[in-house]
């Protein structure tokens, strides 16, 4: 046997004995959870309130991390490069890192496969809204006019093919009306287009803008969901107003790089589950409007692939 040859396998037997000794000393340090879009969104909002509850159980401190741009990319693109040995995790949303990935032109240097999904926290589900004093109370009145002038109407979304994007199209398609659509690259800017009278409606999450609703700053039209949101009651359903097929969230969770090992992975799941499932949790959430959903496991996994196909056909529809 060469002198290389012994070398590699002396090598490759040596990381398959650290890397039960790197799960059970794992973590040794603190932890990096990178959120891909700017500080103060409904995003990060949510993945800070994990990260504080998910340290006390991981006993070490998770330091969030905003790298924001490109639609969330470049933060995505951080997480499936970073060194997959559990001290670099991200949040991931869902459908934007399914759509990144479908649209040749964004070049994304990551796949769906880059990320290993370990727990979900939130699924904030969609809502049309406008401004307070819009004249337009009803998603009725909304549609009505948007097919007395089509591309007239302008819609906004958070970023091209992002769920709010998809949405659009989904209405669009479902309504059979023509919006011009106008994308911002994040809340702050639509809520500024909206109040500021630039743009007619906005396609968003009911997390983002659900205490100006409350307010009256701002009126909910539909909730794109099967169900009403409980932080919204008085908004009806897109289904119940004839849109059964007008169904959209935003899903955000914790995920690790692809190589991640699996006992790692497993005591990262455990300390985050346990933390969204805290009465703590519930409550703090519930404060800021944000739907817990947790998915672990071959639930989340199924959710990951299940949604890859689901955005694929309004992806399509956008590129063209």
């Amino acid at each position: 046997m060469t002198i290389r040859r012994r070398t590699l396998l002396a090598a490759s037997a040596a990381s398959t004995i650290a890397s039960p000794a790197l799960a059970q000393n794992y973590p040794r340090r603190a932890v990096q959870l990178i959120v891909a879009y700017a500080a103060g969104g409904s995003t990060d909002v949510g993945a800070r309130i994990l990260a504080a509850a998910a340290e006390k159980d991981l006993g070490q401190p998770i330091t969030v991390v905003n790298k924001a741009g490109a639609g969330g990319q470049l933060g995505f693109t951080e997480i499936a490069r970073a060194r997959p040995d559990g001290y670099t995790l991200g949040f991931i949303n869902l459908p934007a890192v399914n759509t990144i990935v479908l649209d040749p032109e964004r070049k994304a240097v990551f796949t769906m496969d880059s990320f290993i999904p370990v727990v979900n926290q939130v699924l904030d589900p969609g809502l049309i809204w406008v401004k307070g004093d819009s004249p337009y109370k009803t998603l009725k009145d909304l549609v009505e006019a948007a097919k007395k002038e089509p591309g007239k109407l302008r819609a906004c979304t958070t970023g091209i093919l992002s769920d709010d994007h998809l949405a659009i199209l989904m209405m669009q398609e479902a309504a059979k009306v023509d919006f011009r659509i106008v994308h911002f690259d994040s809340g702050t800017q639509q809520l500024a287009g909206i109040m500021g009278g630039h743009v007619e409606v906005a396609f968003d999450n009911v997390g983002s803008i659900v205490k100006r609703v409350q307010t009256g700053e701002a009126r909910g039209l539909a909730v794109l969901d099967t169900e009403r949101s409980r932080f919204l009651p008085d908004v009806p359903t897109a289904k119940e107003l004839g849109y059964p097929t007008v169904i959209s969230s935003s899903t955000r969770g914790v995920a690790a790089p692809k190589g991640t090992p699996a006992d790692i992975v497993k005591v990262i799941e455990t300390a985050f589950l346990k933390a969204i499932n805290s009465p703590e949790m519930k409550q703090k959430m519930d404060a800021v409007g944000l739907a817990l959903k947790p998915m672990v496991g071959a639930e989340y996994a199924k959710y990951y692939a299940d949604l890859q196909k689901q955005a694929a056909k309004y992806t399509e529809w956008a590129l063209k």
